[in-house]
């Protein structure tokens, strides 16, 4: 058997060199071109939900910052009012409800009237809610519903409502998903309704690109907001718990619950960031680069474990749960 020649081995190393400078050169490009951004950012208006607090309330301040309009729908007064005291004379707030068509349709309006015929340059679906959250049989049909008025439906309602004005621009729709949406790990409408962010998101952008609209989504980690608050969390366990017949309650046992929201209280203390820009950094990129991503994924948690996880077998995401989640008393 003839051991490979000079010539051979000086080919295999050579076409190694090709690929490894193809691949660096492929990096650069994307580094250089994902840098890009856009100009004239004092004449362009962006919308934003879910402003009275969290990522909504930072980003708007940010984008005020920066020499965008920022028009924020504000579910209270209370919110509004306290974010137009911390931002500059150019920023506005709305009332909003993002469950109510007619809230959204006043704010459409609103905008409208502000924006004329420039269109609107971006609206970011921020505004959501996680309760109530906790083993899917603990839940009511009711339950599930609430969630995913405000994180789908809600979301849906803003976007196509605004989308004449988003199209007229040429803009930017950025919708907040989660890294839930891609592994589902807790019971409720949460991981539901942002799963249903990602489709709805990825079968619009594929639609309207050729309109010149792109559409991206927001992936968060863990992060320390009114989400991820412990007290409402713990709140709505206990309330799920308690109404649910003695027969349920029987089949996980009575110290299930204490020993749920003990590894809740492990989990969200182990993993939630309190450094919120690292979502809204991911925000301002989508709405001011020019060729924004699809996806960004925001927190440490998200890049290392959660995204990670989305593409490994079903059955390595249920071990792990079977590990961290307590055991019901009368399991099989």
């Amino acid at each position: 058997m003839e051991s490979p020649s000079v010539q051979d081995i000086l080919g295999e190393n050579a076409w190694l060199y090709i690929g490894a400078t193809v691949v660096v050169l492929w990096f650069i490009v994307w580094l250089y071109r994902d840098s890009l951004e856009i100009e004239e950012l004092t004449d362009k208006y962006v919308f934003v939900t879910g402003c009275d607090s969290g990522f909504g309330n930072l980003l708007c301040k940010k984008l005020d910052r920066k020499g965008f309009r920022v028009l924020a729908g504000c579910l209270t007064e209370k919110g509004a009012d306290d974010l137009k005291r911390s931002a500059g004379p150019y920023l506005k707030t709305v009332l909003l409800n993002v469950t109510n068509q007619d809230s959204v349709q006043k704010a459409m309006e609103f905008t409208k009237n502000e924006v004329g015929e420039k269109g609107l340059w971006g609206i970011v679906n921020n505004a959501g809610c996680s309760l109530p959250m906790g083993p899917s049989e603990w839940m009511r049909v009711e339950d599930f519903q609430n969630t995913l008025k405000v994180n789908l439906n809600g979301m849906i309602s803003m976007t196509m409502t605004f989308l004449p004005l988003i199209k007229k621009a040429r803009g930017r729709i950025v919708n907040v998903a989660s890294v839930l949406g891609r592994v589902a790990a807790n019971g409720g409408g949460y991981c539901i309704s942002k799963f249903a962010v990602e489709a709805f998101s990825d079968c619009l952008r594929r639609d309207i690109n050729y309109f010149g609209v792109k559409v991206c989504i927001i992936e968060p980690g863990f992060f320390r907001t009114a989400v991820t608050s412990l007290d409402p969390l713990e709140r709505e366990l206990h309330r799920l718990w308690n109404q649910l017949s003695p027969d349920v309650q029987a089949s996980y046992g009575d110290k299930y619950l204490d020993k749920y929201i003990k590894v809740q209280r492990l989990i969200m203390n182990a993993v939630c960031d309190s450094d919120l820009t690292k979502v809204t950094s991911c925000m301002e990129h989508a709405l001011t680069a020019v060729h924004p991503r699809s996806r960004y994924s925001a927190g440490w948690d998200a890049k290392l474990l959660w995204i990670p996880l989305s593409y490994m077998p079903s059955c390595v995401v249920d071990i792990g749960l079977k590990l961290v989640l307590p055991r019901p008393s009368k399991s099989v």
